[in-house]
């Protein structure tokens, strides 16, 4: 499983390349967009009336990605005062007990991702509170809802026939006139199953003893420690 799922693997190195690069173009559009606006209300008294729940939306996206992300480079904070006291062998085990809760966490939020997305979509939830025991075939489909400002982007016009008019004779069909929810709620199963990928993989680096725990590592810290104990030698 390592193989398929480790940083070097073709799919690690895959998902490094698309999560990397679209937290860049976030950031990218969001500064773009706010800039945008910022110009056109001061220099010509003017808005975009989308601009404010784009970046919104954007701002999300990037809250989502980094939660993954984080995972990756082991940022995400957490309490270690009683595990630092036990012996390498109790952080190990301590540190596996972490991940097995984690994955199952995340399991359940992809099943809960998948549902609240899927009848905006047009698609069927799963059956079952917990664990997913079928699929919901007569979920009510949702896809007519739409965002506040966002206007509709004519290139994605053929997502009506699957979602909006999905069952409907093309006589009957209707056409979004915003953008609709599904698209921007899209990232909540994409950024769940990029967090899940990065637990399996923070997981299979401990039981390799290539990474200690989940959270944030200390080894920043001793530096500056060591550096300030050096420093206050020397000035002795």
């Amino acid at each position: 499983m390592s193989s398929y799922t480790g940083e070097g693997s073709k799919l690690g190195r895959i998902v490094n390349t698309f999560e990397e690069t679209f937290i860049a173009v976030l950031l990218g559009l969001m500064t773009l967009v706010t800039f945008a606006n910022v110009v056109l209300r001061y220099g010509f008294n003017d808005s975009l009336i989308w601009g404010q729940e784009v970046v919104l939306i954007l701002f999300a996206w990037l809250v989502l990605f980094g939660i993954a992300y984080a995972f990756k480079i082991t940022a995400h904070l957490g309490v270690d005062a009683l595990t630092a006291l036990l012996p390498k062998k109790g952080q190990r085990v301590l540190a596996l007990l972490s991940a097995a809760a984690c994955l199952i966490y995340a399991f359940l939020l992809m099943k809960g991702a998948w549902d609240y997305w899927a009848p905006f979509a047009g698609l069927s939830p799963t059956e079952g509170r917990w664990f997913p025991t079928g699929i919901d075939w007569g979920a009510r489909n949702n896809s007519f809802y739409v965002t506040d400002q966002v206007p509709m982007l004519e290139w994605l016009r053929w997502l009506e026939p699957l979602t909006l008019n999905k069952g409907f004779e093309e006589s009957q069909w209707e056409h979004y006139d915003k953008l609709p929810r599904f698209i921007p709620y899209v990232m909540l199963p994409v950024a769940v199953a990029l967090m899940l990928f990065r637990i399996v993989q923070a997981t299979l680096r401990i039981i390799a003893g290539k990474q200690d725990s989940l959270i944030v590592s200390h080894e920043a810290e001793d530096e500056v420690a060591a550096v300030a104990a050096t420093h206050g030698e020397e000035q002795k």
